[in-house]
C-alpha cells in the first residue's frame, strides 16, 4: 500500500503542531492597550494632593523607618469596632 497523493502533507502531525505553535505565538505577542477618557484625565488633573496629609504621611514613614513609631492599641481597637459596626 502506498501513501501518495495530493494531500500527503496532511499526514505529518509534527508539521501541524509547529503550525499551531506558530499561530499561538502570534496571538500572545499582542500587547494590551489602555485608553483613558477625557473625563478621567480631567478628574486626575483636578485632584490636588493635600499638603498637610502628605506632610503627616512623611512624618509617619520616617518614624516607622527609624523604629520610633508606637501605635496606640486602644485607638486602633476603637476604629476597628466602629468600622465593623457600620457594616
Amino acid at each position: 500500500m502506498k501513501i501518495q497523493g495530493p494531500n500527503q502533507t496532511n499526514f505529518n502531525p509534527y508539521k501541524n503542531l509547529l503550525q499551531k505553535q506558530k499561530a499561538a505565538k502570534s496571538i500572545v505577542s499582542k500587547e494590551d492597550q489602555l485608553q483613558i477618557s477625557s473625563q478621567a484625565k480631567k478628574l486626575l488633573e483636578n485632584q490636588q494632593p493635600n499638603e498637610q496629609r502628605a506632610e503627616r504621611i512623611e512624618k509617619l514613614k520616617a518614624a516607622v523607618e527609624s523604629g520610633t513609631y508606637k501605635a496606640d492599641a486602644g485607638k486602633t481597637a476603637e476604629k476597628m469596632l466602629e468600622f465593623w459596626k457600620k457594616q
